[in-house]
């Protein structure tokens, strides 16, 4: 993944701002004979001769500064400012280590003549730190009490609400007691009184919310306004793997609370006479099956996936089913391009469509139903298929492996070519004969970054598929992590229905292909 640690400014340090002599006057307000703080180009320099005599560890080296009685704090860091009876507070993010930051504060008086002038620098200092983000955004908090071992509840407690009080985000928190909750809570949601769904959990809760939106009659308004975000306290956190650059639970709550709207692809499925909706991955064969047939092996952790997929690796499983295909982009060098368009679209997140708006350009968002969820272009698994689709029978199936994000993991970047709202979905097919050396080198290369490039691994862009298995009495299929019937079904795309929070505005956090 990414790098956890932001507290680095880019800038440089406090001598290197000191050098800069563009800021304006009123960047830099006195609070005190020996203190000031100034708006530097990424920071927030406070100078503070108290410093140097009660803080010489400088926050475990954390912190860029110059001198002993200098603090860089980066913008993003800040989390609130105001003043009140002639007292300055600042509320940031503070490290205590690489991986975890606590809620801190600095207060300092104010004369009574430099009011007016100190509510003007709050005022530059929120909107440098806020940006395109929103401040005191409304929050539907949602714990699973179940997830992390039954640790999600203290993490709740002890990582997350702290700075989402600092900044001001107005709370409204609920444990779920059963399974499926959170699609009856997302139903039923005044989505007026709230701007995201935050699901402090792990890939299944996120999962719940998105169709419990899609269960609305005003399904796509409610997808569109809503922000549905994780804050990782489960045992699968790929979402805010993707969309906050961690599995920290403080990293990614700091990475929601600045986080930018940005649209999100969101995929029909459609099995029997069902339809749900997929935000993040479908599987069948080795995949699906290192992850839901070892669900009694969870005392393991993480290590329960590698033992599963070594065991089916070593008997080299394979899983005989017929695929159809609606293939946009075909070529790996075709896929790199397109993601690099993508990479280097910096079009501002408030002129991007989603949050708030409605997908228009999206055929199947556009016509039909203008309320509920758009009409599905390519019928459903009963309906014929369409005579365009390409068809592949395979005998010797391996892997068949439908991404909507990069990571399915930390540090397993599956789909290094995934984007938010390409309106593609990333499908990867490995057959299953392929010798044990050289699957064994595919599953290193997923950590590695070189996944993409291995001539073995059939990579695609597409944008609907079906799925039939056959020769099988019974089986695993994974669809955002979970177990569905081991039967027939069918996907499609829908370009940017739904609304999540990035770091960007419209890239995930993990690495493209390189």
């Amino acid at each position: 993944m990414a790098s956890d640690n932001p507290f680095v400014d880019p800038a440089g340090s406090f001598e290197e701002h000191g050098r800069d002599h563009s800021f304006a006057i009123d960047s830099t307000l006195s609070v005190g004979r020996n203190a000031s703080l100034t708006l530097g180009t990424d920071s927030l320099i406070v100078l503070d001769e108290a410093f140097e005599k009660r803080d010489r560890s400088n926050c475990c080296g954390l912190w860029p500064s110059g001198t002993a009685n200098t603090r860089a704090i980066p913008f993003y860091n800040i989390l609130w400012a105001e003043i009140l009876d002639f007292e300055i507070t600042i509320q940031y993010a503070s490290p205590t280590s690489k991986t975890v930051v606590r809620a801190a504060e600095l207060k300092y008086t104010i004369e009574a003549p430099n009011l007016e002038p100190t509510h003007k620098w709050i005022n530059k200092l929120l909107d440098r730190s806020y940006g395109e983000s929103q401040k005191n955004k409304r929050a539907k908090v949602l714990v699973n009490p179940h997830s992390g071992k039954g640790s999600a509840e203290k993490w709740y407690h002890r990582d997350i609400e702290p700075l989402l009080k600092a900044a001001r985000v107005k709370i409204d928190m609920q444990k779920t007691e059963y399974r499926g909750e959170a699609i009856e809570i997302s139903e039923k949601l005044d989505i007026e009184a709230y701007d995201m769904i935050v699901s402090c959990s792990g890939d299944g809760l996120p999962h719940e919310v998105f169709n419990g939106l899609g269960k609305r009659p005003d399904a796509k308004k409610a997808l569109s306004k809503i922000a549905v975000v994780q804050l990782p306290c489960g045992s699968g956190n790929a979402m805010s793997c993707n969309l906050n650059g961690t599995d920290s639970a403080s990293l990614a709550t700091l990475a929601i609370i600045k986080g930018i709207p940005t649209p999100l692809d969101l995929i029909s499925i459609t099995q029997g006479q069902t339809r749900t909706l997929s935000f993040l991955s479908q599987a069948v064969g080795i995949v699906a099956e290192s992850d839901l047939a070892t669900e009694n092996l969870r005392w393991m952790g993480a290590a329960r996936f590698t033992y599963g997929f070594l065991v089916r690796l070593l008997d080299q499983m394979m899983y005989p089913c017929d695929i159809a295909i609606k293939v946009a982009i075909d070529d790996k060098p075709s896929i790199r391009e397109h993601y690099r368009r993508e990479q280097n679209n910096h079009e501002p997140a408030s002129e991007r469509r989603g949050y708030k708006h409605l997908l228009d350009d999206d055929a199947s968002a556009s016509s039909g139903n203008e309320d509920g969820l758009p009409p599905l272009r390519y019928g459903t698994i009963n309906d014929k298929l369409p005579e365009d689709w390409e068809v592949i029978h395979y005998d010797n199936l391996g892997n068949f492996y439908c991404g909507n994000m990069g990571y399915m993991a930390a540090d397993a970047n599956f789909f290094s070519p995934a984007l938010p709202n390409d309106g593609f979905m990333d499908l990867v097919t490995i057959d299953g004969d392929v010798s044990r050396i050289a699957a064994l080198r595919m599953m290193f290369a997923v950590e590695t970054g070189k996944f993409f490039d291995i001539p073995l691994v059939r990579y695609r862009k597409v944008l609907g598929f079906r799925l039939t298995p056959r020769n099988q009495a019974d089986g695993y299929i994974s669809i955002d992590g979970e177990r569905v019937p081991f039967e027939p079904f069918q996907a499609e795309i829908h370009k940017g229905l739904g609304t999540v929070l990035t770091k960007s505005g419209h890239m995930y956090e993990a690495p493209g292909p390189i």
